[in-house]
């Protein structure tokens, strides 16, 4: 009964489709469907790409500041301590008790630590 009282509520309170001239039924409206895609692109666009493009930059300013003695991870798990920095490599100090040193493309580094001085 609820159910049969919703759809004749429903049938009751829709407008009847509009029609043009002499009963053809009207153009459809392209801006009105268009706008909504438009609007999910910029959203998009802004969620993804623009995040993205941030996150890289700043991936790409660490890259430019590494220095010797700065603690790295690679993006492999490797941590160490940068002895030396070239143009497109980095070599790390890997273990302080043998002194193992290797050498990594600038762009495996995948962050630099912070100490936070907890250590005592």
């Amino acid at each position: 009964m609820t159910t049969g009282f919703i759809l004749l509520l429903a049938q009751a309170t829709s407008a009847p489709a509009p029609t043009g001239p002499a009963g053809t039924p009207p153009k459809p409206d392209f801006m009105g469907f268009l706008f909504p895609l438009i609007l999910a692109f910029v959203v998009f666009y802004f969620f993804l790409f623009r995040g993205q493009k941030k996150e890289r930059r700043k991936h790409e300013e660490m890259l430019a500041n590494l220095k010797r003695n700065d603690r790295i991870q690679t993006i492999g798990g490797i941590l160490g301590t940068v002895v030396d920095v070239r143009d497109h490599e980095v070599v790390v100090k890997v273990d302080e008790t043998n002194n193992v040193k290797m050498r990594f493309n600038r762009g495996a580094i995948k962050e630099v630590l912070v100490d936070t001085g907890d250590a005592k």
